[in-house]
């Protein structure tokens, strides 16, 4: 059953590349088991084709192999663009400021004779500072900043007031 769902899923267009896993790999689309029962079209026109035109043909798809390669890089790339900003319009911009009131999220190991009923967050606690750190990639170490870097590894870092 595994051999099915692997062909069926090599065989199918990605929406992220446009081109199907196989023709990436092998340059040409995958011939599907059931084209080999009943034969559709491309299979008789291949059939119909002496070696030499049929290897001048494979010949040829090879050759556009890397431009079809690229080109699903490209679209990867716009893809991975429409996702993100799909993302970041639901994604809500947070200021922290001292003295306002936070909420810390509650992480814990040890298992609560409460269960599901245990708090989430533990707080309000009263900011005392707050600034944004992310790892320097000329230094390797963190560098503080009052406002965001560049960088897309930064975070901010809250100071509260226990």
């Amino acid at each position: 059953m595994l051999p099915f769902a692997l062909h069926g899923y090599r065989a199918t267009v990605r929406s992220s590349t446009g081109a199907t896993p196989f023709s990436l790999v092998y340059g040409m689309e995958a011939v599907l088991p059931l084209e080999v029962e009943i034969p559709s079209l491309r299979v008789i026109m291949e059939a119909k084709l002496s070696e030499a035109e049929w290897c001048q043909g494979r010949y040829d798809q090879l050759n556009l192999v890397e431009e079809k390669r690229l080109d699903a890089l490209a679209r990867g790339r716009l893809y991975q663009t429409r996702m993100k900003t799909a993302f970041d319009k639901k994604v809500r911009p947070r200021e922290f400021k001292e003295g306002k009131l936070v909420l810390k999220r509650r992480i814990s190991q040890q298992p609560d004779p409460r269960g599901k009923w245990t708090p989430n967050y533990e707080g309000p606690y009263v900011v005392k500072k707050a600034f944004f750190a992310c790892l320097d990639s000329y230094t390797h170490g963190w560098c503080r900043a009052s406002k965001p870097c560049e960088c897309r590894y930064g975070q901010e870092i809250l100071c509260l007031d226990i």
